[in-house]
């Protein structure tokens, strides 16, 4: 029988669609408690204190022992099983409607994210539609009425990024319709305000617009002694004054990069007037404003958010860098990393960046020198990490956060942050927790800002416990903070007040009936080196289902223990990360700890070979295989937008692993991150993580994995042009290859040491390797790998001068190197260019507009770049003038897509009757 139960209103059980009444309060009591927990078991204690709260007796274990006796009696056998300890309701967790309106929700933001807005909307609506009345609304019990809360909250911002989906795509007359009761209904929430007014201007209803604001001024002036917030006084005035931007967006269109890189805003922003006035100030007339002060202190957020107030001042964008000069567990970053981030910010990316660093220093300088750019250097180490940072352009303003105060900074303005007043501790502690709470316990609450040591991070943290927390007492957090700070002042922490605020917030999850797992994933959430945290990877730290980890994850966002950063992806604060992995130290066993760090790093082995097979499934490797499943990547394309949504971690953990002791995971990480990066054009990020697995290959006498890594690190410096340096690695990768035991596996490297060497123009040895490269290939019957040399050696014979004979072998190459789009358009590119340079250019030309169709639909773009510029080529010979400059418009345009050229660069090629070839394809053949 199929059991369905609905808590999204009024309480419900079906079995095969019909209903089924429960008789007693506590059989509902128990069963939602057991529902809430599909599938994981519940402890009878827990039952018991949550189900019979204060009135528990000796007798209550008897009680829960015969309530769910006469469940099972009604239910269908075997629903509720007997676990250890406790019970355990067997059902999917999709047939429980709380969990199913998450799991909606949750794949609805992902096709959004997708540019899937039809499937998001539908999506959305079917989540939204679960929805029956208040959530758990029959149950009176405190744990009942906090899921209440909590899973009314979820169901606000689901409805509202609904609204934010509807209004992109222009629904603006239905969400004035859908949205209006709504916002009568929450008046003290500010994004469905704006979103209401934002839709009735767009309806041609300016004048209702404004009256929304002053309806929703009217109640936060009266209710919490507050003016709106930055975003609707913002969209006041920019309906005031009619802003164009508030009209629906146009398609996208390939234009300049203008980043906006912003974290979001604190919303509970509070108090600093004078330091907001005074960097406000510094920033008019000053290109550097340095804020320096202890963790915690609220330097990001006071940077950030007057970054957002002056954001509209800075036509060229707003660039954020996060240095992780004090963060546990991330290395700071270093100069070279961070010019890249600023690069990429600017409109550069992969092969464009370049990898000497003073060579990038000097690109950094030239693209900011006319810029006017807001740089926002967050969290540095030192004045040296951050002088080559600092833009160019008298135009161009930074803001420098450090727990130093980098007084070496020339031209520079500081300010020490200090914590926070006693009023404005308070008050902030109200906007979270509530204004009536505080005013009912004002001395517990003066009591609670001092214990937090007026810290803008632990008051939060505070707050959000409070306001989880409905039934306890200012008092009673009070002493809690009490107890945490004396037994921390006991091992001399820095930070105190802080961190007596994160392990109250830590204690308490563990004592809420669904923190447990909350509390659980914190101190494994310590354990990886990943700036950044998904549902996917933290399932497999803590060995649990996506969905279970998910929710954790919006526990400790809702806890104030995350912050989010974006959809599904969450951070830690410096010193909530370091308080984590003190507390994986302290709670975890060194078995443990390995074990959960092992299947965090395997996770993303797993995926990282998966995103191989899938983009170059011919691609040769050792066997490095993982323990976890990895994400489930459905193709190639999900695979590209995976390794570019994990780029960070994945750098990040591949350094991360390594520094342990288990070498085969470290250099299958950075093989793995080969393919996937390469044709994302990311080949400067790979030169450090081949050459660690060189290191460690050979530490350990993996003789295969050297070689590979030798091999690999030989294709970076091939494509970056360090030629000299490409071809000792790959004349070390042949030896390697023959010390394993594997001599066959020597192709690819010979077939990369006869590109190179007909690059360099030393067509004698470009035929050797080529030649040694076709016969290993032809030896063992490799059909791909014969494909591929055979291609490559046509490119040798036209720079020979043998035209007809590089006609005859690229025409082989087309017909043997199949199996892929990427080889096919490959070698139809290649027998375009025989072709051309024996002057048949009508066959060219025809040659090379098949090719780039097969390339286009390949995604390999740097090879459809080139090919379109050689396609250009011909047709200007030919006299086509004008479908010359539209295949040159579009190699110019793969290359702005692929952030190798600037928009400016782009324009100035475009511009020359004849352009030059571009430099990031002046390495490929």
């Amino acid at each position: 029988m199929t059991v369905e139960i609905g808590l999204l209103g009024p309480w419900q059980i079906k079995l095969d669609g019909q209903p089924v009444r429960l008789a007693g309060r506590r059989r509902v009591a128990v069963l939602t408690r057991l529902a809430l927990d599909a599938g994981r078991p519940v402890s009878t204690r827990q039952l018991v204190a949550d189900v019979w709260g204060q009135t528990s007796t000796a007798t209550a274990g008897k009680q829960l022992h015969i309530v769910v006796s006469k469940l099972r009696d009604t239910l269908t056998p075997g629903l509720i099983t007997t676990v250890p300890g406790g019970y355990l309701l067997d059902l999917p967790r999709e047939q429980v409607d709380a969990h199913s309106f998450t799991l909606l929700a949750g794949q609805a933001r992902m096709a959004r994210d997708r540019r899937e807005p039809g499937t998001a909307d539908e999506l959305f609506r079917r989540a939204l539609a679960l929805w029956r009345g208040r959530a758990l609304g029959e149950l009176a019990e405190p744990w009942a009425q906090i899921e209440s809360r909590r899973l009314e909250e979820e169901r606000l911002a689901v409805f509202e990024d609904h609204i934010e989906l509807r209004l992109a795509s222009g629904d603006h007359h239905g969400v004035v319709t859908d949205l209006a009761p709504h916002v009568q209904a929450h008046p003290l929430r500010e994004a469905p305000r704006a979103q209401l007014m934002l839709a009735l201007y767009r309806a041609a209803r300016p004048s209702d617009a404004l009256a929304v604001y002053q309806e929703g001024r009217a109640a936060m002036v009266e209710e919490l002694g507050l003016e709106p917030g930055v975003r609707l006084r913002r969209l006041q005035h920019a309906i005031l004054t009619r802003d164009p931007s508030l009209e629906p967006a146009a398609p996208a269109q390939a234009g300049p990069i203008v980043p906006a890189e912003l974290p979001a805003d604190t919303r509970s922003f509070t108090a600093r007037h004078e330091e907001v006035e005074w960097l406000r100030e510094a920033l008019r007339h000053e290109g550097v404003a340095v804020v320096d002060g202890p963790g915690g202190v609220g330097k990001s957020a006071l940077a950030v958010h007057v970054a957002h107030a002056l954001a509209g001042r800075f036509r060229d964008g707003v660039v954020y860098v996060n240095l992780n000069g004090a963060t546990p567990g991330l290395r700071p970053l270093p100069v070279p990393d961070a010019l890249g981030h600023l690069l990429r910010s600017l409109g550069l990316d992969g092969s464009a960046v370049p990898a000497d660093p003073e060579e990038a220093i000097a690109r950094y300088r030239s693209l900011t020198a006319s810029s006017h750019l807001l740089v926002i250097l967050d969290n540095a180490l030192d004045a040296d990490q951050v002088r080559p940072l600092i833009p160019a352009g008298a135009g161009c303003r930074t803001v420098i956060t450090s727990r130093h105060a980098l007084t070496t900074l020339d031209q520079a303005r500081h300010l020490q942050l200090a914590g926070l007043g006693d009023r404005d501790a308070v008050t902030l502690l109200a906007r979270i927790a509530g204004p009536d709470r505080v005013q009912h316990e004002p001395e517990a609450a003066a009591q609670i800002t001092v214990l937090c040591g007026g810290f803008p991070l632990a008051i939060r943290i505070a707050g959000a416990r409070l306001r989880a927390r409905p039934d306890w007492h200012l008092s009673d957090l009070a002493a809690r903070l009490a107890d945490a700070t004396g037994r921390l002042d006991t091992l001399q922490y820095d930070d105190l007040a802080v961190r007596a605020g994160i392990a109250v917030g830590h204690q308490h999850l563990r004592e809420e009936p669904s923190g447990h797992d909350a509390a659980r994933a914190l101190p494994l959430l310590g354990l990886l080196d990943a700036p950044t945290h998904t549902p996917a990877a933290t399932a497999a730290l803590a060995g649990w289902p996506e969905s279970r980890a998910e929710a954790a994850l919006e526990r400790l966002r809702v806890a104030r223990l995350l912050e989010p950063v974006g959809r599904g992806r969450y951070r830690f604060h410096d010193l909530i990360r370091l308080y984590a992995r003190e507390q994986a130290a302290r709670e975890l066993s060194d078995r443990e700890r390995a074990a959960a760090l092992r299947r965090g790093l395997h996770h993303y082995l797993a995926t990282v070979n998966t995103a191989t097979r899938l983009v170059h499934p011919q691609v040769q490797e050792p066997c490095y295989g993982a323990e976890q499943p990895g994400v489930a990547l459905a193709g190639a394309r999900e695979a590209r937008e995976w390794t570019g949504a994990e780029r960070d971690n994945l750098l990040a953990v591949s350094r991360q692993a390594a520094g342990s002791a288990d070498p085969d995971t470290a250099i299958g990480l950075a093989l793995g991150l080969h393919m996937p990066f390469n044709y994302r054009g990311w080949v400067t990020h790979l030169a450090d993580a081949h050459l660690k697995a060189i290191e460690l290959a050979a530490r350990h006498g993996d003789w295969a994995g050297q070689a590979q890594a030798q091999n690999y690190l030989g294709w970076v410096y091939r494509d970056q042009g360090r030629y000299e340096q490409a071809i000792a690695h790959l004349e070390q990768a042949v030896a390697c290859w023959g010390k394993a035991g594997l001599p066959h596996r020597r192709t690819g490297s010979f077939n990369n040491l006869g590109i190179i060497y007909t690059l360099l123009g030393r067509l004698d040895l470009a035929h050797v390797n080529l030649s040694r490269a076709l016969s290993l290939a032809e030896e063992r019957d490799e059909r791909y790998a014969v494909g591929a040399v055979l291609n490559n050696r046509a490119h040798l014979l036209y720079r020979q001068g043998s035209f007809e004979e590089a006609i005859a072998q690229a025409r082989v190459a087309v017909a043997t190197w199949s199996g892929s789009l990427y080889a096919e358009g490959s070698s139809r590119a290649t027998l375009a260019r025989a072709y051309m340079h024996a002057g048949r250019l009508a066959e060219a030309a025809d040659t090379f507009q098949v090719a780039l169709a097969l390339l286009r639909e390949a995604g390999y773009r740097i090879g459809y770049a080139v090919t379109a510029w050689w396609s250009g080529q011909t047709l200007h010979a030919l006299g086509r003038h004008a479908e010359a400059r539209r295949d040159w418009h579009d190699c110019f345009t793969t290359l702005l897509e692929a952030r190798l050229l600037t928009r400016a660069e782009v324009d100035e090629l475009i511009r020359r009757p004849v352009p030059e070839m571009p430099g990031p394809i002046g390495h490929m053949l």
